[in-house]
């Protein structure tokens, strides 16, 4: 049985050298299964868990329901686990380091918060309270005496509220206010991603989205890139493979297209091995 201060101990370790593929399970038989095909660590999805709750995206999950979840995600597999906590369930930086503090006690070995406000639009947060949000994550990231990665995100060019160079002196700020991890979603191109890792000295997070799904693990690793997210886009995948197949049943009347699913012998043998060592 793996031990959460050994996970803690990996997921740290994880983030000191090399580059690696962090998937983004949305409930525990993804999880599991992402566990068994050989991910070496897992992050939550705050829109492939609200897909799952009937919700849409940005700030429809409460504090609560997203700990349960980590939780659930914890024990589901012997796998360090991240939460991806939108902007922290709170606008106060006091109230981001209470998420932190409730993450690290039902068992996550890290968390991201972002610096998009949960309100129409979704604004950024104006940069010295960004700033300070950071701050208090670190410090209370700092005081529980283990490992925790705490992953700092500039979210404003994938929500078209910022430019790149606002992006990147906001992880610069990040990085020196203590964050162990930057991240900037879905910058134009690779060039623009290798700027970002150029522009700090803390590893840094990238996106396998937009135009980035054209690199390779190989590819990432080259610019510098140490964790490589998949957010919501293998929860998303399986959302097209519903839309796709009752589209065919439902207007043309057609079974044709089930041929595409996984036996369940193989899915039953995916989530007993993603489970070994719980």
């Amino acid at each position: 049985m793996t031990t959460l201060a050994e996970r803690h101990e990996r997921f740290h370790a994880l983030h000191q050298s090399g580059c690696f593929v962090i998937p983004n399970p949305w409930d525990i038989g993804s999880a599991r299964m992402m566990a068994a095909a050989g991910a070496v660590a897992l992050a939550t999805t705050s829109a492939g868990f609200a897909f799952t709750l009937g919700r849409p995206d940005m700030g429809r999950v409460t504090r609560e329901e997203a700990l349960k979840h980590a939780e659930d995600l914890v024990r589901a597999t012997p796998l360090p686990v991240s939460g991806d906590f939108e902007n922290g369930f709170a606008d106060a930086p006091d109230e981001v380091a209470e998420t932190i503090r409730l993450a690290a006690e039902v068992g996550l070995s890290g968390c991201s918060i972002e610096d998009t406000q949960m309100v129409e639009g979704n604004p950024a947060y104006a940069f010295d309270l960004a700033v300070e949000r950071i701050r208090a994550a670190a410090d209370a990231a700092r005081s529980l005496g283990r490992p925790f990665i705490l992953c700092a995100r500039a979210d404003g060019v994938m929500n078209g509220v910022y430019d790149l160079d606002e992006a990147i002196r906001r992880i610069r700020a990040f990085e020196k206010a203590g964050a162990d991890l930057v991240y900037v979603p879905v910058p134009p191109g690779a060039e623009e991603l290798r700027r970002v890792v150029q522009s700090v000295a803390k590893p840094v997070n990238a996106l396998a989205a937009g135009p980035l799904r054209q690199l390779t693990v190989a590819q990432f690793a080259e610019m510098g890139v140490r964790r490589i997210s998949l957010g919501s886009t293998l929860a998303r995948v399986t959302h097209a493979a519903i839309a796709e197949q009752m589209e065919a049943i439902v207007k043309d009347g057609s079974f044709a297209k089930l041929s595409a699913a996984i036996s369940g012998d193989r899915v039953n043998a995916m989530l007993t091995d993603g489970a070994d060592g719980v």
